[in-house]
Protein backbone atom coordinates (compact mmCIF):
# COMPACT_ATOMS: atom_id res chain seq x y z
CA UNK A 1 0.00 0.00 0.00
CA UNK A 2 2.53 2.37 0.82
CA UNK A 3 4.32 1.46 -2.34
CA UNK A 4 1.74 2.96 -3.78
CA UNK A 5 1.80 5.81 -2.81
CA UNK A 6 5.26 6.74 -3.02
CA UNK A 7 5.46 5.53 -6.28
CA UNK A 8 2.79 8.06 -7.03
CA UNK A 9 4.49 10.25 -5.41
CA UNK A 10 8.07 10.21 -7.50
CA UNK A 11 5.95 9.99 -10.51
CA UNK A 12 4.17 13.85 -9.72
CA UNK A 13 7.50 15.29 -8.21
CA UNK A 14 8.51 16.12 -11.70
CA UNK A 15 5.15 18.30 -12.08
CA UNK A 16 5.59 22.05 -11.77
CA UNK A 17 3.53 25.29 -12.64
CA UNK A 18 4.19 27.96 -14.91
CA UNK A 19 5.45 30.33 -12.23
CA UNK A 20 8.07 27.63 -11.31
CA UNK A 21 9.34 27.46 -14.66
CA UNK A 22 9.29 31.37 -15.25
CA UNK A 23 11.45 31.86 -12.17
CA UNK A 24 13.25 29.10 -13.38
CA UNK A 25 13.87 30.34 -16.44
CA UNK A 26 14.92 33.97 -15.16
CA UNK A 27 17.14 32.36 -12.87
CA UNK A 28 15.01 33.04 -9.53
CA UNK A 29 15.52 30.31 -6.99
CA UNK A 30 12.20 29.72 -4.88
CA UNK A 31 12.19 25.80 -4.73
CA UNK A 32 10.42 22.52 -6.34
CA UNK A 33 6.92 22.83 -6.84
CA UNK A 34 5.49 20.09 -6.72
CA UNK A 35 2.13 19.36 -8.78
CA UNK A 36 -0.88 19.10 -6.17
CA UNK A 37 -4.26 17.61 -8.03
CA UNK A 38 -6.69 20.03 -7.78
CA UNK A 39 -9.24 17.45 -8.92
CA UNK A 40 -11.71 15.43 -7.32
CA UNK A 41 -11.66 11.57 -7.12
CA UNK A 42 -12.56 9.50 -10.45
CA UNK A 43 -16.49 8.98 -10.54
CA UNK A 44 -17.44 5.61 -10.06
CA UNK A 45 -18.85 5.82 -14.14
CA UNK A 46 -15.55 6.48 -14.99
CA UNK A 47 -13.66 3.89 -13.41
CA UNK A 48 -12.84 0.85 -15.34
CA UNK A 49 -15.92 -1.28 -15.99
CA UNK A 50 -14.57 -4.69 -14.60
CA UNK A 51 -17.88 -6.25 -14.01
CA UNK A 52 -18.56 -6.21 -17.35
CA UNK A 53 -15.32 -8.73 -18.14
CA UNK A 54 -17.07 -11.83 -17.21
CA UNK A 55 -20.55 -10.25 -19.45
CA UNK A 56 -18.14 -10.24 -22.46
CA UNK A 57 -16.33 -13.28 -22.02
CA UNK A 58 -19.82 -15.03 -22.05
CA UNK A 59 -20.95 -12.89 -24.82
CA UNK A 60 -18.21 -14.15 -27.06
CA UNK A 61 -18.19 -18.09 -25.60
CA UNK A 62 -21.23 -18.00 -27.07
CA UNK A 63 -20.66 -16.25 -30.36
CA UNK A 64 -17.62 -18.75 -30.64
CA UNK A 65 -19.75 -22.02 -29.54
CA UNK A 66 -17.48 -22.63 -26.63
CA UNK A 67 -14.58 -22.28 -23.96
CA UNK A 68 -11.76 -19.73 -25.34
CA UNK A 69 -8.26 -19.41 -24.39
CA UNK A 70 -6.99 -15.78 -23.73
CA UNK A 71 -3.67 -13.68 -23.76
CA UNK A 72 -5.13 -10.50 -22.37
CA UNK A 73 -8.86 -9.31 -21.48
CA UNK A 74 -9.17 -5.58 -20.21
CA UNK A 75 -11.64 -3.06 -19.43
CA UNK A 76 -11.76 0.97 -19.30
CA UNK A 77 -14.86 2.49 -18.85
CA UNK A 78 -16.55 2.04 -22.02
CA UNK A 79 -14.74 -1.00 -23.64
CA UNK A 80 -13.82 -4.48 -22.68
CA UNK A 81 -10.98 -6.11 -24.88
CA UNK A 82 -10.13 -9.84 -25.46
CA UNK A 83 -7.85 -11.02 -26.86
CA UNK A 84 -8.24 -14.58 -28.04
CA UNK A 85 -5.64 -17.15 -28.45
CA UNK A 86 -5.81 -18.86 -31.94
CA UNK A 87 -3.69 -21.90 -33.48
CA UNK A 88 -2.17 -22.97 -29.94
CA UNK A 89 -1.42 -19.51 -29.14
CA UNK A 90 0.35 -18.03 -32.65
CA UNK A 91 -1.97 -15.96 -33.04
CA UNK A 92 -4.10 -13.55 -31.50
CA UNK A 93 -7.82 -12.62 -32.43
CA UNK A 94 -8.42 -8.69 -30.84
CA UNK A 95 -12.40 -8.79 -29.97
CA UNK A 96 -14.08 -5.62 -28.21
CA UNK A 97 -17.16 -5.66 -26.23
CA UNK A 98 -18.94 -2.59 -26.02
CA UNK A 99 -22.73 -1.39 -25.06
CA UNK A 100 -23.61 -4.96 -25.40
CA UNK A 101 -21.96 -5.67 -29.07
CA UNK A 102 -18.72 -7.62 -30.29
CA UNK A 103 -16.70 -6.89 -33.28
CA UNK A 104 -13.46 -8.50 -33.92
CA UNK A 105 -10.57 -7.69 -36.19
CA UNK A 106 -8.46 -10.07 -38.01
CA UNK A 107 -5.89 -12.72 -36.46
CA UNK A 108 -2.55 -11.24 -35.85
CA UNK A 109 1.23 -13.37 -35.14
CA UNK A 110 1.62 -13.75 -31.28
CA UNK A 111 2.91 -15.63 -28.45
CA UNK A 112 2.67 -15.36 -24.58
CA UNK A 113 1.08 -16.87 -21.70
CA UNK A 114 -2.85 -17.49 -21.57
CA UNK A 115 -5.73 -18.69 -19.90
CA UNK A 116 -9.11 -19.75 -19.61
CA UNK A 117 -11.94 -17.68 -18.22
CA UNK A 118 -13.02 -20.62 -15.64
CA UNK A 119 -9.02 -19.39 -14.71
CA UNK A 120 -10.30 -16.06 -13.13
CA UNK A 121 -11.08 -15.50 -9.93
CA UNK A 122 -10.75 -11.73 -9.31
CA UNK A 123 -13.45 -9.76 -7.14
CA UNK A 124 -14.94 -6.99 -9.49
CA UNK A 125 -16.50 -4.85 -6.45
CA UNK A 126 -13.07 -5.32 -4.36
CA UNK A 127 -10.55 -5.40 -7.47
CA UNK A 128 -10.34 -1.33 -7.33
CA UNK A 129 -10.52 -0.79 -3.67
CA UNK A 130 -7.03 -0.48 -2.94
CA UNK A 131 -5.76 1.65 -5.35
CA UNK A 132 -8.51 4.00 -4.92
CA UNK A 133 -8.08 4.35 -1.88
CA UNK A 134 -3.62 4.58 -1.88
CA UNK A 135 -4.06 7.19 -4.38
CA UNK A 136 -7.41 8.57 -4.67
CA UNK A 137 -6.30 11.61 -7.05
CA UNK A 138 -5.02 9.05 -9.96
CA UNK A 139 -6.94 8.09 -12.87
CA UNK A 140 -7.64 4.42 -13.11
CA UNK A 141 -7.52 3.80 -17.02
CA UNK A 142 -7.95 0.12 -17.11
CA UNK A 143 -7.58 -2.87 -15.97
CA UNK A 144 -5.99 -6.35 -17.08
CA UNK A 145 -5.62 -9.92 -16.70
CA UNK A 146 -3.25 -11.52 -18.64
CA UNK A 147 -1.23 -14.92 -18.51
CA UNK A 148 2.52 -14.60 -17.35
CA UNK A 149 3.74 -17.43 -19.53
CA UNK A 150 4.12 -19.20 -15.98
CA UNK A 151 0.92 -20.88 -16.07
CA UNK A 152 -0.42 -18.02 -13.30
CA UNK A 153 -2.88 -15.19 -13.94
CA UNK A 154 -1.39 -11.52 -13.55
CA UNK A 155 -4.12 -8.84 -12.37
CA UNK A 156 -3.44 -5.49 -12.74
CA UNK A 157 -4.73 -1.46 -12.97
CA UNK A 158 -3.00 0.83 -15.36
CA UNK A 159 -3.17 4.59 -13.51
CA UNK A 160 -2.68 7.99 -14.49
CA UNK A 161 -1.85 10.94 -12.79
CA UNK A 162 -3.42 14.16 -12.91
CA UNK A 163 -0.11 15.87 -13.39
CA UNK A 164 1.04 13.91 -15.72
CA UNK A 165 2.88 9.83 -15.43
CA UNK A 166 0.97 7.05 -14.39
CA UNK A 167 1.70 3.86 -12.50
CA UNK A 168 1.38 -0.15 -13.72
CA UNK A 169 -0.08 -1.26 -10.26
CA UNK A 170 -0.39 -5.31 -10.09
CA UNK A 171 -2.93 -6.26 -7.74
CA UNK A 172 -4.30 -9.61 -6.54
CA UNK A 173 -7.45 -10.75 -6.98
CA UNK A 174 -9.05 -9.48 -3.93
CA UNK A 175 -7.26 -5.68 -5.08
CA UNK A 176 -4.13 -6.10 -2.71
CA UNK A 177 -1.47 -4.27 -4.31
CA UNK A 178 1.52 -6.54 -5.51
CA UNK A 179 3.80 -4.27 -6.92
CA UNK A 180 4.02 -0.81 -8.77
CA UNK A 181 6.04 0.37 -11.43
CA UNK A 182 6.15 3.62 -13.37
CA UNK A 183 4.94 3.90 -17.04
CA UNK A 184 5.72 6.71 -19.19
Amino acid sequence: MAAVVVMMSLVVAGCSDDAADSEASTGASSGVTICEPSGTAQPDDQLPAVAEIPVAIEALEAELGGPQTYFEVNATARVVNLFVALNDGKLVQPWLYVDGELTSQDGQSASGGTFTADELDFVPTEVLTEVRAEVPDAILESFYVNGDGAGNLQYGVLTSAQCGGGLDVVVGPDGAVKSVDPVN
